[in-house]
């Protein structure tokens, strides 16, 4: 069952750092739907799942990110009361966060539907000990960006610079927020996931795994190609 999300600080403990976890919606960059699929319901399918798994985090505050600002169908999917940020960059978008309260925060991309909520609470640990931490996308050859990075809040110099010009589908994201920080160690790597960004990439979900219901709806009758 998804918890309803809390308000900043609500059921925290004195002194206890607010966490946020947002998903980052940019209907550009959307993920191809197969044949046979309307683009824009594959979309908002993907999205409200990715947003599902963060709002049942415990003790953290779901929010919304719009790049562009103006998606009404986006915020449909969300509990009423959800944050709504409007950014076009990662250190906007965290800077956003943090003026809603946040002490530490997650950007989540919009096509992870069935990103395990264990894997992004390994991120939140991880700030701990370093100022941010990635979960980096795997699925294809290459780099493939990222699925989710957290950070502390306010972001240090060095990433507030970087975020400015790398973003979650940057290819080598990992990589050179990792040449921006000042010393090895800054931006652990959490383990690696899989995001929906084109029809191939439907072989990578799991019918056994639980979660993802709008999109697995949405392809009853489209077979996965394993």
């Amino acid at each position: 069952m998804t918890d309803v999300p809390v308000p900043p600080g609500e059921n925290a403990e004195p002194g206890a750092t607010v966490r946020f976890a947002a998903v980052l919606s940019r209907p550009a960059r959307s993920a191809g739907a197969p044949p046979g699929v309307d683009p824009d319901a594959f979309r908002l399918a993907l999205l409200e799942d990715t947003y599902e798994v963060v709002a049942g985090l415990q003790g953290v505050t779901s929010a919304l990110v719009l790049d562009p600002p103006d998606q009404p169908d986006a915020e449909a999917v969300t509990w009423p009361g959800t944050p709504i940020v409007r950014a076009a960059t990662l250190d906007r978008a965290f800077a956003s966060l943090h003026a809603l309260g946040a002490g530490a925060a997650v950007i989540v991309a919009q096509d992870a539907p069935d990103l395990p909520p264990l894997l992004l609470g390994k991120l939140f640990r991880a700030l701990g000990s370093a100022p941010s931490a990635a979960c980096q996308a795997r699925g294809g050859a290459g780099p493939n960006g990222l699925v989710a990075l957290a950070a502390r809040l306010p972001l240090p110099a060095w990433l507030d610079a970087a975020l400015r010009d790398v973003d979650l589908d940057t290819p080598d994201a990992l990589a050179r927020l990792r040449a921006a920080a000042p010393r090895h160690g800054q931006v652990p790597q959490g383990p690696a996931w899989h995001r929906l960004r084109s029809p191939d990439d439907l072989r990578l979900l799991d019918p056994g795994l639980e979660g993802w219901d709008n999109t697995r709806a949405l392809l009853e009758g489209h077979p996965l190609t394993r």
